[in-house]
């Protein structure tokens, strides 16, 4: 909290956000304003919304803090940025971003909004660092009443997914972080002004691409083949770990060749194939200096850390448990959730050292129970629990004969 103390200019914001990401590290079952205002002790929920809604600060400036924390505390000179997107499953129609479309959330088309997040993952540990919410162009973006319902700025243009990984990229590589590599899915990889950014931020990226990618295998116009095909061919397979799993080290075969030979800098594809099923995955990987084919490997094993941390905010510290509709409460709680996802990598990393060797080391989870059981389990006496139960039975209650008024008026 010191880190982001001065972004807010008045002490009851300070408190309140204080109390927020307190909430967010408790063993709250669902981490919303209601049952955060609980936990803190306030006597209703107004001050926990004001910080999402009203109040003063900005959450672009606590991310940078975030991001810049992530880094001192994990920074290493073979860091990896990660990006991937994740869903939020919503209903209705209000909520900024929503709209029907494919999440890997639910595996397939939902109404839900989408998150485009950058992670840092290092020898140390791994954590969100930033996001950014897709706006569909036609659903939302074309429709101006409705983004200034939902307080879009005016200044907010349609970009892809790639895209805003692109500004997080350059915003991170502006702002110091010194990462050697860059990792992604299909959506990432296939998009070459993507590539040829991190490329020009001399940046070296392993980007997943589908089996039926072109890519140029010499210098010229020829030797042009699918990432498939090209792997048909491959004489020579070599088996490594692309890390460690939860039931031992995930072993594949691999295969590498050089690639777009006439451009600058190290280009490969990089094939892996199960070892059980022989189904494959592609890579298109850029260094600007040779690296061996076991760095690349490890790269690729890397990206698996982003969603192990998607998992961990949404499941530790409430990352989709949000109750909030409009453009500047869904950055707020986004960003407060990766503020709180950071300090419980950053204390299970700098805990390891302290382990024996005959235990697993303290995991994120692990960390944030031992927190809430020796730091922050409040005493309420009865009186508190029961005014809180009457306040949402009361509130549900307004709701319902609202909503039954409304209907009744069609």
């Amino acid at each position: 909290m010191g880190r982001i103390g001065s972004r807010f200019g008045r002490v009851e914001p300070r408190r309140t956000v204080r109390a927020y990401v307190t909430g967010l590290l408790s063993g709250v079952e669902r981490k919303n304003c209601w049952n955060l205002a609980e936990h803190a002790g306030h006597r209703g929920p107004e001050a926990m919304q004001r910080l999402l809604r009203t109040a003063c600060w900005d959450a672009d400036q606590v991310r940078d803090d975030v991001r810049d924390y992530v880094y001192d505390r994990l920074g290493h000179p073979d860091g990896v940025l990660i990006v991937d997107e994740t869903g939020f499953l919503k209903k209705g129609s209000a909520s900024v971003g929503v709209q029907r479309q494919y999440t890997g959330t639910a595996g397939r088309i939902e109404n839900s909004q989408v998150g485009v997040f950058l992670a840092y993952a290092s020898v140390r540990g791994r954590a969100l660092i930033d996001r950014r919410l897709y706006l569909p162009a036609g659903a939302w973006l074309a429709d101006s009443r409705r983004c200034q319902a939902a307080g879009v700025p005016d200044q907010a243009v349609f970009a892809t997914k790639p895209a805003l990984a692109g500004q997080m990229i350059t915003a991170a590589v502006e702002a110091g972080i010194d990462a050697a590599w860059v990792a992604g899915d299909e959506v990432y990889g296939q998009d070459p002004r993507l590539r040829a950014l991190i490329a020009g931020h001399g940046i070296g990226y392993v980007l997943a691409i589908a089996g039926n990618q072109r890519v140029s295998t010499s210098g010229g116009d020829g030797g042009v083949l699918t990432a498939a095909q090209i792997a048909a061919g491959v004489p020579a397979w070599h088996r490594y770990s692309a890390g460690a799993g939860a039931k031992g080290p995930r072993l594949y075969a691999w295969a590498w060749r050089r690639i777009d030979l006439d451009d600058s800098g190290y280009r490969w594809l990089l094939v892996r194939r199960t070892i059980a099923t022989g189904e494959p995955a592609f890579f298109r990987c850029y260094s600007p200096t040779p690296v061996p084919l076991a760095t690349l490997v490890r790269i690729a094993g890397t990206r698996w850390a982003i969603e192990e941390s998607f998992q961990a905010a949404k499941g530790q510290v409430g990352l989709d448990q949000y109750q909030v509709r409009g453009w500047i409460g869904w950055h707020r709680h986004i960003t407060l959730a990766l503020l709180a996802l950071a300090f419980l990598a950053v204390m299970a990393a700098e805990s390891r050292h302290d382990e024996d060797e005959d235990v697993i080391a303290l995991t994120v989870p692990e960390i944030r129970r031992l927190f809430t059981v020796l730091v922050m389990t409040p005493h309420r006496q009865i009186q508190e629990i029961l005014r809180w139960s009457r306040w949402r039975r009361r509130h549900q209650h307004q709701a319902r004969r609202s909503h039954y008024q409304r209907r009744s008026q069609r």
